[in-house]
């Protein structure tokens, strides 16, 4: 029998869940999808059931079983990363408490606040690197054992979403040590620390915490109930990734030896990140971002995250395609999207200041603020569309700037990744608003990928994990794309009135967060009297 050739990456993403072949060398062979499912609601909770997304990620296994000839026999190794933050409550024989809370969840706002005030916060920060947001599981069990208790008190271990597809795929109830350090521990040790525990107010639920298992180390067999219902191999080596920000970056190019690299990841959210080594971090002053271990020993990832980034794009392009409805010409989305190169070539640089946080949630760096909104500055009756357009763009990378800006200097090279990378524009924009080259990789499924390559550490295909990024990564990034000399004039003079504009918002988007909750107060007060109303008129007639 031929020796086994295929490594295994699932990323479960917060759009869909992926289950993506590569060969030993890296080399992608096949991919399959399922889209995932959650929902949301007015009092700011995003929720997803725990039972639907493993259900989901054996789809994704089987679909991929289909395309792929032997892929039982040929798999050499699965290695699961998904989407990070959030908690994922387990109970009694491995069963849900209840649905996930994701990190698009922004309930424990009251309780960050809260927290965040707290003398003890800078003790939290300085172990773990990472300001504390709404969307963090720290958070999140913090706010739950204040409003609500019992829902702690029914679980048994506290998961994030790869933790819980690793338990169903292996049994084992475990972390690994990038979300257990910026969440409940220390970066520089890789474990969970007391301090941080206690600043959060969980020292009594410190046994919800499971434990840590390094990926490229340890792995842990398939079992046969999984094997069953993926359709592989019982017995197949499982690795336990890191979080899929760090998978991402790590297949795009983070961390390939040369000096002062970042990279940004450009989807629905905007992730900047630079690896350095954990003796070398910066942390600002504002205590905000993420200190992320990478699956190397010593090094660590600055991260800095905008809540959203091409979610500023859909939107303005879907008022596009709503205007345009409603007078009888149908545009889909990709048609408008097909068109922004031309629209950016239709306008002029640096002409309006757009702040992208068009989030419900807010903002998370590198400020945090959940009231944060987004906005134009310096409209005039000249302006029409496809300055909007630009103004947006401009804004994604006005807002990398930022992020950039709260972790030091500018990097010297940057790598992009994501759907919006594909922009010629945006690349442009964000070369110049960093003023650094971009590269481009042309790995497809990066997130996937970077867990494979810890499978492949694991499993010794590789001595090391820079043996393996010489191979997965350095051949698959594009050539410099220089920034243009005269937008990098115009964005760094831009630059100091986005970061004063968004700061004295601050007040502004306080009052209005006031305004939509008096709002909200008054239309459930409506609504109440009404069924009070109709209940009456039932009762009469």
């Amino acid at each position: 029998m031929a020796e086994p050739d295929i490594l295994i990456g699932i990323d479960a993403g917060t759009s869909v869940i992926k289950a993506v072949a590569f060969s030993l060398t890296g080399r992608q062979i096949a991919d399959a999808s399922v889209l995932n499912h959650y929902r949301t609601a007015a009092d700011g909770s995003a929720c997803q059931s725990l039972e639907q997304t493993w259900a989901d990620c054996a789809a994704a296994l089987r679909q991929l079983g289909e395309t792929v000839d032997g892929l039982a026999r040929r798999t050499a190794a699965v290695a699961v990363t998904g989407q990070g933050d959030g908690t994922w409550l387990v109970g009694a024989g491995d069963r849900p408490v209840g649905d996930a809370w994701l990190w698009l969840d922004a309930r424990a706002a009251p309780t960050v606040r809260r927290l965040a005030a707290d003398a003890a916060d800078q003790v939290r920060f300085a172990a773990t690197g990472t300001g504390l947001n709404t969307c963090q599981q720290g958070a999140q069990m913090a706010h739950m054992d204040t409003t609500a208790p019992e829902f702690l008190d029914r679980a048994e271990v506290a998961l994030h979403c790869k933790d819980w597809l690793y338990l169903n795929l292996t049994g084992i109830r475990a972390t690994d040590p990038s979300e257990a350090s910026f969440t409940f521990g220390n970066f520089r040790t890789r474990a969970y620390d007391d301090a941080v525990i206690e600043a959060l107010g969980l020292k009594k639920r410190r046994g919800l915490l499971p434990e840590i298992v390094e990926g490229t180390q340890t792995t842990h067999p398939l079992t046969e109930a999984a094997a069953e219902a993926t359709g592989l191999s019982a017995g197949t080596p499982v690795c336990l990734g890191y979080v899929d920000m760090v998978m991402t970056a790590l297949g795009a190019g983070v961390h390939t030896g040369d000096k002062n690299a970042a990279c940004s990841t450009v989807g629905s959210t905007g992730v900047h990140m630079r690896a350095v080594r954990a003796d070398a971090v910066h942390l600002n002053k504002a205590r905000t971002g993420y200190v992320i271990c990478l699956p190397v020993p010593g090094l660590v990832t600055q991260v800095q995250t905008n809540m959203a980034a091409t979610l500023n794009l859909d939107w303005v392009l879907r008022v596009a395609a709503d205007l345009m409805s409603e007078t009888g010409h149908e545009h889909s989305y990709k048609d408008l999207v097909d068109r922004i190169e031309g629209w950016m070539g239709r306008s002029r640089p640096g002409a309006l200041l757009y702040h992208p946080y068009i989030s419900e949630a807010g903002e998370r760096g590198p400020f945090v603020n959940a009231d944060a909104r987004a906005g134009f500055i310096g409209l005039s009756a000249h302006h029409r569309f496809s300055d909007l357009l630009r103004g947006v763009v401009e804004g994604l990378g006005m807002a990398a700037r930022d992020c950039y800006a709260a972790m030091g200097p500018m990097p010297a090279e940057l790598r992009l990744t994501g759907g919006a990378a594909r922009s010629a524009a945006l690349r442009s924009v964000l070369a110049a608003c960093v003023a650094a080259p971009v590269l481009v990789s042309a790995r497809e499924e990066a997130g996937a990928a970077g867990c494979a390559m810890m499978a492949a550490v694991a499993t010794g295909v590789y001595p090391d994990m820079d043996a393996c990024i010489a191979e997965w990564v350095k051949p698959l990034l594009g050539p410099p794309e220089a920034p243009d000399p005269t937008l990098v004039e115009i964005y760094e003079g831009l630059f100091p009135a986005y970061v004063s504009a968004r700061q004295a918002l601050s007040p502004v988007w306080d009052s209005l967060a006031a305004h939509r909750a008096a709002l909200g107060a008054d239309a459930q007060e409506e609504q109440t009297q009404m069924t009070l109303d109709a209940a009456s008129r039932a009762q009469r007639g």
